[in-house]
């Protein structure tokens, strides 16, 4: 009898942070995002390399696809799938790579409006005829393509993943099919629709506009505003003249103002404020409008669990309070909130419709691709630095950074999303505010008021942390923060931010190398805690191969970099 061939279901996107999703029953088997290996800073384009990654880690090939999603399909992303050089131009404009034109003002204009409006028969017909198309230039024949809804994707990805049996899922970002979010209970692997949000009134494009105006850039930026919010004194909501331009009524985002009038009111406050104080304001608007829609659909639902997805949900300052509201039990934010996590979403939405998944265990994000040590100890030999293998490469690791030295540490698999997570990471001590200027100024070449984040045990966080009695296994990757306990922001000072608040990685059993690094550190610290920062320059792609690796081993100039049982020195610094 022939072994029965697996039932994958390939996720798809190819829009903002484009990537590749591979689930089969209820694993996720592969995940990654097209920036990674492009090496282009939240791609846009059609994922072919993530497409073809995931199919060569499973051993697969296109013919062996019988389910394929994707999501989006309003008139403003079927415009870009038809005709590509749109979303490159705008594209290249968002990352500064090329100065806008004349027109820009009227394009901008006219991209907010049309965004806003939902699909139609024609925008779902064309926009299968392009992904389609794309498929089949990969060798794709004889599948089911599904077209996932933009925030049921997100859903989706939510609820699987958080372990809850039932909860209420909310997903705000800033616009997709016509809409900026949605409100559902998930009760026993169905939904149950309570509420869409229209994109006319969009808390993310509230934010957008805000991260636009200060000169950032949006879609990207979003974690600086949030930032920089922090050195401003706080100013009463009566005196925040942004308040009055989005408020919640019910369940519903209202303002007076569509979206670019919005933006033409936004700058003339900003015109009045220093930029700090701009974005102090503008962090409190969003923060009380999210708060208040939460704990208006918690009291109509009942559901003391919650689930959320999208990308207003990266702002990790916003759901700390959300988690601390009086009527919340339990708060899980999907890893990959953001568009980048859409390819996953939709194809859990299809596995859900075709084999009755609705649970993911999400032990780690490590999803991507991996290495093996033969193929990293050929590359080493390329170069002139001493290497040797370590059988346990932790404990040294630990012993050079608390001598001060920053590092490298490449092993495993890439995770997936925004965050490294002790896979592709630079460590270093999290108690040394020189170190953490040198990364900021020097190497990672970031603002100056941006904070790092820690890495450290699970055990250990409820000493460091006030957890208030959360449930810590609920959000591990760096998805939401936490206030650092007084006694010890001295020992976390490199990763704690002005207002004595932190973004944590809780590391359990799922990483065994970067856990031994985290207990040699705690022999001498007394808790196991490091600074982890992503490893690449700011404003470039997080790296992916060891060949990248090596190269920014290079350009950095730092001394030390572990790659997998290797230890690399360059003797020349």
């Amino acid at each position: 009898m022939n072994p029965r061939k697996p039932e994958y279901v390939l996720g798809i996107w190819d829009g903002h942070d484009a990537g590749a999703g591979l689930l089969c029953g209820d694993r996720i088997v592969f995940a990654v995002n097209e920036e990674r290996l492009s090496r282009r800073k939240l791609e846009v384009g059609f994922p072919h390399l993530s497409i073809l990654a995931a199919l060569d880690y499973a051993g697969t090939r296109p013919a062996d696809i019988n389910d394929v999603a994707f999501s989006t399909s309003d008139p403003a992303k079927t415009l870009t799938r038809m005709v590509p050089g749109l979303k490159e131009e705008y594209y290249l404009i968002r990352r500064r790579k090329k100065a806008p034109g004349r027109l820009d003002p009227l394009k901008k204009r006219f991209k907010y409006r049309f965004t806003e409006k939902g699909p139609n028969f024609l925008s779902v017909a064309l926009s299968r005829y392009c992904i389609r198309r794309q498929l089949q230039k990969l060798g794709f024949s004889g599948y089911r393509l599904t077209l996932v809804d933009h925030h049921l994707a997100h859903a989706w990805a939510a609820a699987c993943c958080s372990g809850f049996d039932r909860c209420l899922v909310i997903t705000l970002d800033g616009v997709g099919d016509g809409l900026c979010g949605s409100i559902r209970q998930f009760v026993a692997g169905r939904f149950l629709p309570v509420k869409k949000n229209s994109a006319r009134v969009s808390p993310g494009v509230f934010f957008e506009h805000v991260t636009n105006l200060m000169n950032m850039r949006e879609l990207e930026d979003e974690g600086k505003v949030m930032a920089l919010a922090d050195y401003a004194y706080p100013v009463a909501d009566r005196d925040n003249p942004l308040m009055d331009l989005i408020r919640v009524q019910g369940l519903d985002f209202v303002s007076s103002f569509n979206s670019v009038a919005m933006y033409r009111e936004m700058k003339k406050i900003l015109w009045r404020f220093p930029s700090e104080q701009f974005a102090c304001m503008a962090q409190r608007a969003l923060e009380k409008n999210v708060l208040q829609l939460v704990e208006n659909a918690v009291a109509r639902t009942g559901e003391a669990r919650v689930a959320l997805a999208g990308g207003v949900f990266s702002n990790i300052k916003l759901n700390m309070k959300i988690a601390e509201l009086e009527k919340i039990q339990d708060v899980f934010v999907f890893p990959h909130m953001g568009d980048g996590g859409l390819a996953a979403g939709s194809a859990m939405a299809v596995n859900n419709t075709r084999f009755k998944v609705s649970r993911y265990k999400l032990i780690d994000l490590y999803l991507g691709p991996d290495y093996s040590g033969a193929s990293i100890e050929k590359m080493l030999k390329q170069y002139d630095f001493r290497y040797q293998r370590l059988d346990h490469p932790g404990p040294e690791a630990a012993r050079l950074i608390l001598n001060n030295e920053i590092i490298l540490w490449f092993r495993g698999r890439m995770e997936l999303g925004p965050r490294a997570l002790g896979n592709r990471s630079i460590l270093a001590r999290p108690d040394s505010l020189k170190i953490r200027g040198r990364l900021n100024l020097v190497l990672k070449k970031r603002v100056w008021y941006q904070p790092f984040c820690p890495s450290l045990l699970m055990e250990d966080a409820p000493f460091l942390l006030n957890t208030k009695g959360q449930d810590l296994r609920l959000n591990r990757f760096m998805t939401t923060g936490f206030r650092v306990r007084q006694k010890y922001r001295n020992l976390m000072q490199g990763v704690v931010n002005i207002d004595g608040t932190c973004r944590p990685q809780f590391v359990t059993d799922e990483n065994p190398a970067f856990r031994e690094l985290l207990l040699g550190v705690k022999n001498k610290l007394g808790r196991g805690v490091v600074l982890n920062t992503s490893f690449n320059i700011h404003g470039e792609p997080i790296i992916g191969s060891p060949e990248q690796a090596m190269d920014m081993f290079v350009r950095t100039g730092l001394r030390y970099f572990f790659i997998e049982d290797f230890l690399v020195e360059n003797h020349a610094v």
